[in-house]
């Protein structure tokens, strides 16, 4: 991509500006008194420093574009007042380009409408002061068409600066699903890979034995298929002491589910590793035939509810539900006493 450097722009407005200046002081001796032309000298001259001083923001601030459209409308009162419109004033007029070239750099910096109401301005007091033909003779219309050039290089300049900003964003959406595609592909090779590490000594027993198992073997394969299922299901509520308690509370015959919905993703790995030692601890002081671990919802002040049930005993009618044994809710924020007295046991 091509680009002009800002400095070189700033440098040719100046310059034109300058050369306007030049111009007035030059012809001073024209008009009947050369002070008026002299106050128009200082305030253009201020006008155009303030217009091209190098600042962080391109759109000029609307009290220097105020300023500059006063100026454009004072300028030609003063310096025509002490002209004849009826005779060549020669470099005289210089005015009229000098608003022209202020109201290009306002339109440059993003004040348009200024930009227009000063040429219209300038071009409503020559009609007025000398009539139709001095448009051209003066050079308004050149003023004119100044600020149509750069109302339309502007205008472009924006909505490319637009579609710039439009395409960045769709290339770091792009980007940022392909990163998700590329984890969820790593992870899903991880996962597979994991669970073949598992899964394949046991497969090659029992197609050694061509399945038949003994009671323990079938255990073991219960055992093995829940830890497979806790991997896929319960991702993020998984350290090696919570794998370490789940094994040991199905070994007493506790039925384990996790539940990782997405709830903790968001964690940082420090308060992570806080909820689920709470986890671990929770499974394994529960004496529940089912223990359920779930990640509450992202906005919920909990992390994860852990709820302990006992089943019915034999004699029980079909009416009997489970009783709850543990109801838990980890916060995600530590707050001494908190996750205890979240917990609650059957009978308190």
């Amino acid at each position: 991509m091509i680009t002009i450097p800002r400095w070189l722009l700033l440098l040719l407005g100046a310059l034109f500006s300058s050369y306007h200046v030049v111009l007035g002081i030059y012809s001073l001796d024209i008009p009947v008194s050369p002070w008026p032309a002299v106050a128009a000298l200082a305030v253009y001259t201020l006008a155009t420093v303030l217009s091209l001083w190098p600042g962080k923001r391109v759109r000029m601030p609307d009290w220097l574009a105020a300023f500059d459209l006063a100026v454009a409308i004072v300028l030609p009162l003063l310096v025509t007042s002490q002209l004849d419109p009826d005779v060549d004033n020669g470099y005289a007029t210089w005015y009229a380009a000098a608003v022209g070239t202020l109201m290009t750099i306002a339109a440059a910096r993003r004040q348009l409408l200024v930009a227009w109401v000063g040429v219209i301005a300038l071009a409503v007091q020559t009609v007025v002061w000398a009539g139709p033909l001095a448009l051209a003779v003066l050079g308004v219309i050149g003023s004119i068409v100044w600020v149509a050039i750069a109302h339309t290089l502007t205008s472009a300049l924006t909505s490319a600066g637009r579609e710039t900003r439009r395409y960045a964003q769709a290339e770091r959406e792009a980007a940022a699903w392909q990163a998700a595609q590329d984890a969820h592909l790593f992870e899903g090779r991880m996962r597979l890979n994991q669970t073949e590490r598992l899964a394949a000594p046991m497969l090659r027993r029992i197609a050694d034995r061509d399945g038949r198992l003994t009671d323990t073997q079938r255990d073991e394969c219960r055992t093995l298929e829940a830890a497979i299922r806790d991997e896929i299901r319960g991702r993020m509520l998984l350290t090696d002491g919570v794998r370490t308690e789940v094994r040991r509370a199905r070994e007493r015959g506790i039925v384990v589910t996790l539940l990782d919905e997405g709830g903790i993703d968001d964690l940082d790995e420090a308060a992570r590793d806080r909820v689920l030692s709470h986890l671990a601890e929770a499974i394994a002081a529960s004496n529940a035939d089912r223990i359920i671990a779930r990640t509450a919802a992202a906005t919920s002040p909990a992390a994860v509810t852990v709820v302990g049930l006992v089943d019915p005993s034999d004699d029980a009618t079909e009416t009997d539900e489970a009783e709850v044994e543990l109801w838990l809710e980890i916060p995600r924020v530590h707050v001494p006493g908190d996750a205890e007295a979240t917990s609650a046991k059957a009978g308190e």
